[in-house]
């Protein structure tokens, strides 16, 4: 199962954090910190597997944990998992949100991930969601991602439409003959002095 994944820059600023199992605040800062110091001080050239010191504590339970990432230009994008999740399956997992966010933001960059993050929330809960893997097939999950967005535009137009509709209806009622009464008749002055 999946226990959490964490997308965070070269600086260490967790730009993405979605825990699947209850940590306190606290916790989840100390996994994000720490997941931090292990992945970044690890040169490039090595395995992206690393076994998470300690356990994390579920339900009073330790559960050894392994963490898995790629590094993307700024960004680490880290999964941590129990020992029945596959490492290369994970691998393979991560690529495929990293590419669904491309295509979605057209070269995906850190900055939306941040004026973005109901999206890429979105397309992760198409990816996983409770610690399992719902779907790896990108061109299913950017289906999902298009009509997702048909349905906003659609709620959009017509709370547009809904609105503009009301504003139609209060004009209607508007009482124009009291309101003319009161109107100053601008044609019999003949020059403004200022």
């Amino acid at each position: 199962m999946i226990q959490a994944i964490l997308v965070f820059n070269n600086h260490g600023k967790p730009r993405l954090s979605k825990f699947y199992t209850h940590f306190s605040e606290d916790q989840q800062q100390e996994i994000i910190k720490e997941t931090f110091n292990l992945v970044s001080k690890r040169e490039d050239n090595v395995c992206n597997f690393l076994e998470y010191p300690g356990s994390f504590l579920i339900d009073n339970v330790s559960t050894d944990c392994k963490l898995i990432y790629r590094h993307y230009a700024t960004l680490y994008f880290v999964f941590c998992v129990d020992s029945s999740e596959s490492e290369l399956g994970i691998l393979d997992l991560i690529q495929v949100f990293v590419e669904t966010l491309d295509k979605c933001f057209e070269n995906v960059c850190e900055l939306d991930l941040i004026f973005h993050s109901d999206s890429v929330h979105h397309i992760l809960n198409e990816l996983v969601l409770g610690g399992m893997v719902l779907q790896t097939n990108m061109n299913e999950i950017l289906a999902r991602i298009e009509d997702q967005n048909k349905i906003q535009k659609t709620e959009a137009g017509m709370s547009a439409a809904a609105s503009a509709s009301r504003a139609m209806t209060a004009m209607k009622n508007i009482n124009l003959p009291q309101i003319k009464d009161k109107v100053i008749d601008f044609s019999s002055i003949r020059e403004f002095k200022f």
